[in-house]
């Protein structure tokens, strides 16, 4: 850790390496296509910017089915780290979800006001199932409507940077997750 103190002085420890990431990234592949049938077309919906990294290594994995990738952007506005902000889309999918089996990939579920936002928007399309995989949840998020059936890992409370996770879009590149000193309390 010492080099990356040097890189990164505000980075306080590393939480989920790389190599273990790719190990669950790759179960994460096996349960979803246990999940589904073979002769079921997939559309894979994932969240930018957050949930990039963990899309685009989950999506090699999935190798029992047909397998469509779309994205969506939607972005918290308010301050800083406040949970409290305000949900808005900003790209919409290009593929019709109707009848479609749809797997929306989130990077983090904190407060949940972002999955629940996508979740209502993607489920009024009328989609033949929709199911969520979630790379990291911090279980603290009340009134979460469409819990996800797959978890990456479970997250600490701590502000969370690395594999697609941002802090002011800085740290997305890191090869893991870690914890990040934010100045806030």
């Amino acid at each position: 850790m010492s080099e990356l103190a040097t890189r990164y002085p505000d980075l306080e420890r590393v939480v989920f390496s790389q190599e273990q990431i790719a190990a669950r990234v790759e179960e994460l592949g096996r349960e979803i296509d246990s999940f589904y049938g073979p002769e079921d077309e997939l559309l894979v919906v994932g969240l930018l910017k957050g949930a990039f990294v963990f899309t685009s290594d989950l999506v090699r994995q999935l190798e029992g089915r047909a397998v469509t990738v779309d994205f969506l952007t939607a972005a918290l506005y308010g301050h800083g780290t406040d949970s409290s902000r305000e949900v808005r889309l900003h790209q919409d999918l290009t593929a019709s979800v109707e009848e479609r089996h749809v797997l929306l990939i989130e990077d983090i579920v904190d407060s949940g006001k972002t999955l629940n936002r996508i979740g209502d928007l993607l489920a009024a399309r009328k989609p033949r199932s929709l199911e969520v995989c979630a790379f990291l949840h911090k279980r603290i998020a009340d009134g979460l409507r469409y819990e996800p059936r797959w978890v990456g890992f479970d997250a600490p409370p701590d502000w969370l940077v690395g594999y697609g996770l941002d802090l002011g879009e800085r740290y997305r590149h890191l090869p893991f997750v870690g914890a990040i000193a934010t100045g806030e309390e």
